[in-house]
C-alpha cells in the first residue's frame, strides 16, 4: 500500500530542477509537471485490463501523448476533448477502443464527431441511446449508471445520488433496454463513478450495485468500469486507497459476472486526478506582504484564474516556499494567508469550503520569493480562465532531468484574438 509522503513547507527544487532556474527560464505563474510521477501512478494500476484516463483532469497534448505511450487510453467529455485526443495521437479505430465519449448529453458537434469516427459512447442519459440510434443504428454503447448514492470531498465533486445530474438513474435500466432495442443499439458495458475520494467501504457498495445492474442488462456485456475517484492525499493525515484490496473487490465482481454470462468481462478503471494530481505544481512569485489587523497576507502573481479549486471547492493544496536567494527552511514559521492578484475577495488559496479564509504556517515569505502550490496537476490549468483579462500560465514538463516547454505563455494578442468591434 502506498504511503503518504511528508509535505515540506520549504523547498528549492521540483523533480531535481531548481525552482529559481525554472522561473528564470519560463517566468511565473508557471505550471510544472513531473512526468515520472504520472508514469508511477500508471504502473500502480497495471492489474486492470485497461486504464482509461479522464483527460478533463489535465489535458495538455504532451501529457496525453506520454500516457498514450504507456498504453493508457482516454475518456472524452466534449467535442473538444475528442479532437484533443485525436491530436495527441489516440486512434479512432473502433476496434481499439482508445477514445470513449462519456457525457450526459450529445451536443450537435459531439454527436457529429462520434458518428464520423464511429467512436465508443458511454451514455449518461437515456435520450442519448435514441439519439445515437437515429444516426448510427447497430452501434454498441456502455451505460454510466447512477446507483442512487455518491461520495465526494465536496458536494460539487459528488457524482452520485439524487442531487447529481450525472449518469442514468438505476431505476431506469428497463427504459434503456427498451430504447436500445428500438434503436438497434447493443449495450456492451457498464460504468459507475460516484465521486471523488471514495474509500473501500463506498467502493464495495459500488461493486454490489454494479453486479445488480449487470445482471439486469445481461450477457451482451463485455466490459465493466470501476470508474474513477481514487483518492489523492493533499494533507499528511490523508491516505491512498489500498489498491490491492480495491482491485480484488472489482476482480471478484468481474469474475462472478463472467461465470454467470459464460464469457470473460474486461475490467476497466477510469482515473483522472489519481494519474496527474501529484505530478503538478503551480509556481507563483510573491509580490506583496502586508498586514490586516492580526492577519498577514502574502499576495502572489497567480490567482484563481490559474488554480480555481480552492475558491470552487474549498480545496486544500500543500504549499511550500522557495527563497529567491537561498533556502528558507531556517526562517521563522508564521501563520500567513496566501492570496492572488484578482479584484475578488475570494482570490485566496488558503480557504475552506464556504469561502472561510484560513492561514497556513509557512516559513515567512518575502517579496521576490516563490510560493509553490503543490498537487496541482489535476483540475488546475484545465480550469484556468482569463478573468480580469489575465493571460494563462505557461506549462512545463520535467522528463529525464530536462524541463521541456509544453505550452507557451498566453499573450494579450491571444486574449483578444476572437473579439470584434463592429462598425
Amino acid at each position: 500500500m502506498l504511503t503518504v509522503p511528508p509535505f515540506a513547507t520549504a523547498r528549492t527544487e521540483i523533480a531535481g530542477q531548481s525552482i529559481a532556474e525554472l522561473v528564470k527560464s519560463f517566468g511565473t505563474p508557471l505550471y510544472v509537471y513531473d512526468i515520472s510521477v504520472v508514469e508511477q501512478r500508471i504502473s500502480d494500476l497495471a492489474a486492470f485490463d485497461r486504464i482509461r484516463y479522464a483527460q478533463k483532469a489535465c489535458g495538455n497534448l504532451a501529457i496525453l501523448d506520454r500516457m498514450r505511450r504507456q498504453g493508457v487510453v482516454v475518456d472524452a467529455v466534449s467535442a473538444g476533448e475528442i479532437r484533443r485526443a485525436i491530436a495527441a495521437g489516440f486512434s479512432t479505430d473502433s476496434s481499439k477502443h482508445e477514445i470513449v465519449y462519456t457525457a450526459d448529453i450529445f451536443d450537435r458537434e459531439a454527436l457529429d464527431l462520434v458518428v464520423e469516427h464511429s467512436l465508443d459512447v458511454n451514455c449518461g442519459s437515456p435520450d442519448m441511446i435514441s439519439q445515437l440510434g437515429e444516426r448510427r443504428p447497430g452501434a454498441e454503447v456502455t451505460l454510466r449508471i447512477n446507483p442512487g448514492f455518491g461520495h465526494g470531498h465536496s458536494q460539487k465533486t459528488n457524482t452520485g445520488g439524487e442531487q447529481s445530474k450525472h449518469g442514468i438513474w438505476h431505476e431506469q435500466i428497463d427504459e434503456c433496454l427498451r430504447r436500445a432495442d428500438q434503436a438497434r443499439i447493443t449495450i456492451t458495458g457498464l460504468h459507475m463513478h460516484i465521486g471523488s475520494g471514495t474509500d473501500l467501504e463506498h467502493l464495495s457498495e459500488v461493486c454490489e450495485a454494479m453486479e445488480r445492474t449487470a445482471l439486469s442488462v445481461g450477457r451482451t456485456l463485455k466490459t465493466i468500469s470501476a470508474g474513477g475517484g481514487l483518492p489523492v492525499p493533499y494533507k499528511s493525515d490523508e491516505t491512498y486507497v489500498d489498491l490491492d484490496k480495491y482491485f480484488q473487490l472489482w476482480d471478484a465482481t468481474r469474475n462472478r459476472l463472467s461465470e454467470t454470462f459464460g464469457h470473460r468481462l474486461e475490467l476497466e478503471i477510469e482515473p483522472g486526478r489519481y494519474l496527474s494530481a501529484e505530478s503538478g505544481s503551480l509556481i507563483a512569485e510573491v509580490r506583496s506582504v502586508k498586514k490586516a489587523g492580526a492577519n498577514v497576507f502574502v499576495l502572489v502573481d497567480a490567482g484563481f484564474n490559474d488554480l480555481a479549486r480552492p475558491v470552487m471547492y474549498g480545496a486544500y493544496h500543500p504549499i511550500s516556499v522557495c527563497g529567491a536567494r537561498g533556502d528558507v527552511s531556517t526562517r521563522e514559521q508564521l501563520d500567513v494567508i496566501i492570496g492572488g492578484p484578482l479584484c475578488e475577495s475570494g482570490d485566496i488559496f488558503t480557504q475552506r469550503e464556504g469561502g472561510f479564509v484560513e492561514s497556513r504556517k509557512l516559513p515567512m515569505p518575502m517579496v521576490g520569493d516563490y510560493v509553490v502550490l503543490e498537487n496541482a496537476g489535476a483540475y488546475g490549468f484545465v480550469m484556468a480562465s482569463n478573468y480580469n483579462s489575465k493571460t494563462r500560465a505557461a506549462e512545463v514538463m520535467i522528463e529525464n532531468g530536462e524541463a521541456k516547454l509544453i505550452r507557451r505563455r498566453e499573450t494579450f494578442d491571444d486574449l483578444i484574438r476572437g473579439e470584434v468591434i463592429p462598425e
